[in-house]
């Protein structure tokens, strides 16, 4: 017979010394190893022509080891012989784990004539296409003992692989030996790959540092360790703890993982959620005080230019601080989209057409930048209100723009989809039918960091006066207050994708056409305003008294129900800010309309009719007007609640009167 290369795999001496022997005295070069990790490392640099491989070893078993072998395209000649003990009560299929012949251990003088059969069969090639007997198993009796074993070892590994936390047993130096189904899943790095492979090479160089120094920690102290953060790999975050596991056979670690990247992404979502929530109240609160400020200059301009000849120096004057009393309430409006506070019509509307208006107009101002238009055809309809989407779209616009410097492309595009489409992101959308528009830039795009902030209001990567930090907190807000969905994905140098998904709709398109304005009208009538800020009463009291109205004032809730119940004959309107101390504006409707289930109430707030406002509407109230406004339209609305014309039906939330009157 030719000489041969042999390995002998058994963690067994004296079966290592007499194979050894054994094989030798023929001229064959013999070399052993006690495990199947030990074996790897021999294969790494010689390569024997048969291995004999038993079955039940330390750090990597028989089986294990005849399928990492197979998988070595340099490995694919070499005959694998089983030797083991376990062979007659483990019934073992060992073609199915790659070998080519099995041999029952028994009484040495026997298991030697089973072994040169074995090397007959590999010398003329007998392998695959030979019965799948086991040599020697005649010679062995069923024992009671290792069936036992065999069946408790079995169980232990059905137990393992239901696991839902990834476990991993690693040498002292790192190497790993088993692991169980869900890590092989976890890391999506084959078997036969993962098998003998360092297990720090699963991590990048700062989670290596951590695992390394775990391991020298639990091998020094033999003490279980935890990480006390998650660390990072194959696109998921794992809590990982490292415990030591000491026998007569072998001294190593188990490393147990637990995928905690779901948890995390809820986590970050609540934390996030809670920001943006403070952050929006904060935003709101100061968009209503700002607003109750501008209404004061605003009224005090309105007053001045009512009787004022346009020919007079300070008309132009007058007129220039009211431009900057707009441009100031269109800064508060976009805080109020961010606190979600600013929706005034929302109805059924065509998307499409909003996205084609707004290119068109903003195209006109901008002509460096190309935008491409890729609009799905049968696209849903949405319910939204179309000047806030609008103003999402001009501000997205704007920030790309600024964002090509010298000109670039914009891509526009909308599309029907449904809740799977968000499958993994940080919201969790309720089950339907969504429409989503898409903004694509190919500026110079973002880093983490900023992407991370572009949502907060005043936060801004814009030279100092060049922007805000308004338009993207109010994106977020208005598409948060319509209950849609909005996420953003960039790379330094390759470009921004803003994606925003709203609800989908089955109702009809509206169509509604512009309102014509009206001039200023006089009435005689008796008006309770009602404000906690004694400015605002100043300047309300002297608006409505320029009109011709003779004005009562209280400064809160409770006052009001007060006067109103001693003079309410006399009284054909109250004028009720909302937001107020001791008693606020919805209870104190609800005081008065006990008194007088006909009073006319006109609401008038810093924030928008979105909110409260909808909710007093909704039980009756007659109309609803936001600050700052100035003298056109506080005689539009007044007049129209007295004449009847601004009554709101039960539901409808007062967006008919609050449309025309708005600033």
């Amino acid at each position: 017979m030719k000489k041969k290369k042999i390995l002998v795999v058994d963690n067994h001496p004296i079966i290592l010394e007499y194979m050894s022997k054994f094989l030798s005295k023929d001229g064959h070069e013999v070399r052993t190893s006690e495990d199947g990790l030990h074996a790897l490392d021999l294969l790494e640099h010689w390569r024997p022509d048969i291995i004999f491989v038993d079955l039940i070893m330390p750090n990597i078993d028989g089986k294990k080891l005849c399928q990492i072998i197979r998988a070595m395209p340099e490995m694919q000649d070499t005959y694998l012989i089983i030797l083991s003990a376990a062979a007659a009560e483990e019934q073992i299929d060992f073609r199915a784990i790659g070998a080519n012949a099995c041999i029952a251990k028994g009484p040495l003088d026997k298991m030697g004539q089973y072994v040169v059969a074995a090397l007959h069969d590999a010398e003329h090639g007998r392998s695959r296409d030979v019965p799948g007997r086991i040599f020697g198993v005649e010679n062995l009796y069923s024992r009671q003992i290792t069936k036992e074993l065999l069946t408790i070892w079995k169980h232990f590994e059905v137990v393992l692989g239901s696991l839902s936390e990834g476990i991993l047993e690693i040498t002292s130096g790192g190497r790993i030996v088993y692991a169980n189904p869900t890590a092989i899943s976890l890391t999506g790095i084959p078997e036969e790959r993962l098998l003998a492979s360092s297990v720090l090479g699963l991590f990048d160089a700062r989670d290596k540092v951590l695992v390394r120094e775990m391991i020298d920690r639990v091998a020094a102290e033999a003490n279980m360790v935890a990480a006390d953060s998650p660390v990072k790999f194959n696109d998921r975050e794992f809590m990982i703890k490292l415990l030591p596991i000491r026998d007569d056979m072998k001294r190593t670690l188990i490393m147990v993982l637990e995928d905690v990247s779901e948890h995390r992404r809820i986590e970050a979502q609540f934390h996030h959620a809670q920001r943006m929530e403070a952050v929006g109240t904060l935003a709101g609160g100061i968009a209503h005080d700002f607003n109750n400020l501008l209404m004061v200059i605003q009224g005090n301009i309105s007053l001045m230019l009512y009787e004022l000849d346009p020919k007079h120096p300070f008309y132009d004057r007058l007129r220039s601080i009211e431009k900057q009393v707009q441009s100031g309430s269109r800064l508060t409006a976009q805080l109020l989209g961010y606190a979600r506070k600013g929706r005034y019509e929302v109805r059924p509307i065509d998307l499409n057409q909003l996205v084609e208006e707004a290119c068109e107009t903003f195209n006109r101002t901008r002509k460096e930048i190309l935008i491409h238009q890729e609009l799905s055809r049968d696209l849903c309809a949405i319910e939204a209100d179309a000047g806030q989407l609008e103003q999402v779209l001009m501000n997205l616009f704007v920030n790309a723009a600024d964002a090509m410097a010298g000109g670039g492309s914009l891509i526009v595009r909308t599309v029907n989809t449904d809740h799977h489409a968000m499958k993994g992101k940080l919201y969790n959308p309720k089950p339907g039918n969504y429409v989503l528009i898409t903004v694509t830039d190919s500026g110079t795009g973002m880093d983490k960091k900023t992407m991370e902030r572009i949502f907060e209001p005043f936060f801004t990567t814009k030279e100092m006066g060049r922007g805000t930090g308004l338009g993207l907190a109010s994106v977020y807000g208005i598409v948060k207050g319509h209950g849609g969905f909005i996420d953003v994905d960039s790379q330094k140098g390759k470009g921004t994708t803003f994606r925003i998904y709203l609800t989908a709709t089955d109702k009809p398109v509206a169509r509604n056409g512009a309102e014509a304005p009206e001039p200023i009208k006089r009435g005689s009538e008796t008006i309770l305003l009602v404000d906690d800020e004694q400015m605002m009463l100043d300047i309300g009291r002297d608006l409505l008294q320029t009109m011709g109205y003779r004005v009562i004032t209280a400064r809160d809730g409770e006052e009001a129900v007060e006067v109103y119940r001693g003079r309410s004959e006399e009284i054909d309107l109250v004028l009720l800010d909302i937001v107020m101390p001791k008693m606020g504006g919805g209870q104190a409707f609800d005081c008065i309309r006990a008194i007088n289930p006909a009073v006319k109430v006109l609401l008038l707030s810093g924030y928008s009719i979105d909110g409260e406002a909808t909710q007093i509407l909704s039980r009756g109230c007659n109309g609803f007007i936001q600050k700052p406004f100035n003298l056109e339209q506080l005689s539009r609305s007044v007049k129209s609640v007295l004449t009847g014309n601004g009554v709101q039906k039960k539901g409808n939330g007062g967006t008919g009167l609050a449309r025309g009157i708005r600033a």
